[in-house]
């Protein structure tokens, strides 16, 4: 049976190759830890889904913020970190952070912000 062609690395400026369904090549995987963690050891675990449940119950996060501003009514069901957090618990944490979002607008949010990601060394 073939095989899939390999791909490019996704790092951008890297040309090697690797195995499809991969995104990075061992060189640039350390630079990339968010794509290998685990959602819960990102801090949504229990504590978290419980937290956002009660944030989205609020009368006044039960619609989606991005939508509202559009006219339309569409019932959150996503608390989105306005700031994205990167990894600080202080920030993450940050009730006056959040907001509510329906899937399709913080899908669209989190896209523009992570094609553009910023890398430090």
């Amino acid at each position: 049976m073939p095989q899939r062609p390999h791909v490019p690395c996704k790092h951008p400026g890297c040309a090697a190759l690797i195995p499809y369904g991969s995104k990075y090549c061992d060189a640039h995987k350390k630079l990339h830890p968010e794509e290998t963690r685990s959602a819960s050891s990102r801090g949504y675990g229990a504590a978290w889904q419980r937290e956002s449940r009660r944030f989205l119950s609020m009368p006044e996060h039960r619609l989606c913020e991005e939508c509202l501003k559009e006219g339309r009514y569409v019932k959150a069901t996503v608390v989105d970190h306005v700031v994205p957090h990167r990894g600080d618990p202080t920030l993450f944490w940050d009730r006056s952070n959040w907001r509510g979002l329906c899937k399709s607008c913080h899908d669209k949010k989190t896209g523009r912000e992570d094609s553009h990601p910023t890398y430090h060394y």
